[in-house]
């Protein structure tokens, strides 16, 4: 049973935000808000020497991301996300590998600009997902962290962002520590107009 009745999609495409659905024993309130999703991919290679740095923080192991910036792949994933939601492209876009401006940057500075982008367009987060696959090092005991610095950059409650890692079994080449991949999603609601 769908709970969207003939009356109450009627009133919907009319233009009303709030809809009040009777249903047994309860009344629902359900706010039609304009909500919208972005999937956020990256991937960059793991390298010997090089400093190794994820949702914000740095992490102590024998290899790194080759990068123009910091090569936080959870990061980037989360700013395509981002952007991805509110259709103003990619990060490479706003941020491009090619110009000096962003070689070695913090990707906490790309996030904060990039939340700034979201939110000149009149967005605001909702909540975000993300899931990192490398086989080594362990991440579980940063994510909490993460989690903290990614809300303190994209000012939102850090009960709004999701971190998650796997391995991939040696499979692929994150198996075969060849490299690291991260993959996010964002959802945003549209700013109430005044």
């Amino acid at each position: 049973m769908s709970l969207f009745t003939d009356r109450a999609e009627s009133a919907f495409k009319k233009g009303h935000r709030h809809l009040f659905l009777p249903l047994p024993y309860t009344i629902f309130v359900l706010t039609m808000k304009n909500f919208r999703i972005g999937h956020g991919y990256d991937v960059h290679r793991l390298a010997e020497g090089l400093p190794l740095r994820l949702g914000g923080i740095s992490i102590e192991h024998e290899k790194g991301c080759v990068a123009h910036s910091d090569g936080d792949v959870l990061i980037h994933a989360l700013c395509d996300a981002l952007l991805g939601a509110v259709a103003l492209g990619d990060i490479g876009l706003h941020f491009p590998d090619t110009s000096d401006e962003f070689r070695g940057i913090d990707s906490l500075i790309l996030l904060e600009r990039t939340m700034q982008l979201v939110r000149k367009a009149g967005y605001t987060p909702v909540n975000v997902d993300c899931t990192l696959a490398l086989q080594r090092p362990k991440v579980r005991p940063y994510i909490d962290s993460m989690r903290q610095k990614l809300a303190t950059a994209m000012g939102i409650d850090v009960n709004c962002i999701s971190i998650k890692a796997t391995t991939t079994e040696h499979l692929g080449f994150e198996g075969r520590e060849e490299g690291v991949a991260a993959w996010a999603v964002a959802l945003v609601t549209a700013n109430d107009k005044p």
